[in-house]
Order: structure tokens, then sequence, then C-alpha cells
């Protein structure tokens, strides 16, 4: 259910958000450039999931939900989406890991009634998280590079090590002094997509079940 990979980094004001592209059925890449991450609340946050597409919307509708009706407050929002997800009949069954962000923070949500706010500004969750999430440790203790470009190469030294993750590559951030500096002016967030130079690696049964992730609601 998590053959994916979503890594989280904030840096100097600037959080970003990556996750990689592959959608398999079977044994077969049927699709390469699904997109995993998302913004929410017209720019007062981003998310990413790994696990089922369906229930990961599901969850990610809840969040959105509840961060309008507390103002952009994250953590409230993230406390209250797990809560309904631990307790609620229906909710319960759903298989997903959530990434939640904002300008401040970085929160991990998931359904064992989780809401994990991480000591250093890094979070990855997905078959490739923990490789991801050390690539980018050591590049944010190491290095004075920016946020977006830290997922990112995190990202593509994960797709390196993990069956599971590769294809395109989208990297969405929020904060900073250019923020909403592309696209329409009606988004907080930019959205950098590339190919992660991953994609003839094959998946396998599971990974990313349902519906195509670019189909949001």
């Amino acid at each position: 259910m998590h053959g994916t990979t979503i890594v989280a980094v904030h840096r100097d004001g600037v959080t970003a958000l990556a996750g990689d592209g592959q959608v398999t059925l079977g044994d077969t890449i049927v699709k390469r450039g699904a997109v995993k991450v998302r913004t929410l609340a017209d720019g007062a946050a981003i998310a990413g999931f790994a696990g089922a597409v369906s229930d990961a919307f599901t969850l990610l509708e809840k969040f959105e939900g509840y961060l309008e009706t507390h103002k952009g407050h994250l953590l409230r929002a993230a406390i209250e989406t797990v809560k309904e997800w631990r307790t609620d009949r229906m909710l319960r069954h759903l298989e997903a890991m959530l990434i939640v962000a904002d300008e401040e923070q970085i929160l991990t949500l998931s359904g064992s009634g989780d809401v994990v706010r991480p000591d250093d500004p890094v979070a990855a969750v997905g078959s490739g998280g923990p490789y991801a999430q050390a690539a980018a440790l050591a590049l944010l203790r190491h290095s004075d590079l920016d946020a977006a470009t830290i997922a990112r190469t995190a990202l593509l030294i994960a797709a390196e090590i993990d069956l599971y993750t590769s294809g395109t590559a989208t990297v969405l951030t929020l904060g900073g002094p250019d923020d909403g500096a592309e696209g329409d002016g009606a988004d907080d967030t930019r959205d950098d997509t590339e190919s992660n130079g991953a994609g003839d690696r094959r998946g396998t049964p599971g990974h990313e079940r349902g519906a195509d992730p670019e189909a949001t609601p």
C-alpha cells in the first residue's frame, strides 16, 4: 500500500513537498506522471499521500474541511482528522499515510491515531520514505541548499534505492519571498515537475491502488 515516496522539507521559511509519479498495475508500470501532492484550502497548506488513492482523497477532504473550520490552524485540523479517522466505523478502514504542511511546520498523520511533528524539519512516508528522509536530513545539515532542492534531491536518491519509487517528481513549495510567483496568483504554492531519471524501474502489485491520482474531484 505504501509503494511510493513523499518527502517534505522546511528551511528558511519555505516548506517543500515532493512526490514521485509511478503507478503500477500488477507488475506493469501504467503511469509515471501521477501527482501525489496537492495544495489545500486555497494554498494555506500542502499535502502528500502514500497508500490507496481513493482512501487518501477521502482523508484529504476531511482534513481540508477541518483546516477551513479552524481557520488554517494546521495542528488542530490534523488532530481532528486523525480523531475521526480513528473512531469512525467507515474511516477507520481507510489505508493511507499523509504528510501535511504549512509555512511553519510539517506533520505526519496515520490511521493508528498518530499526529507526528518531527524533531527535525523533515518528514517522509512510503516505501522509499526512510531513504528520502535520511538523504534530506544529511543535505539539510551539511549543505546550504534550499528546501525545494533538498526535497527533490532526496526523492532522486530514494528512487535509486527503492524499486517502487520512480516516474516524474512533483515538488510543491509554500512560503518564502517568491511565494506565488508562478501560476495565476490564486494559489500560494509553486509546482515544479520534472522527470527523476529513474522511470525504467519496475513496480510490484499494490502500488498506488485505485483511481488515477490526477483525477482530483
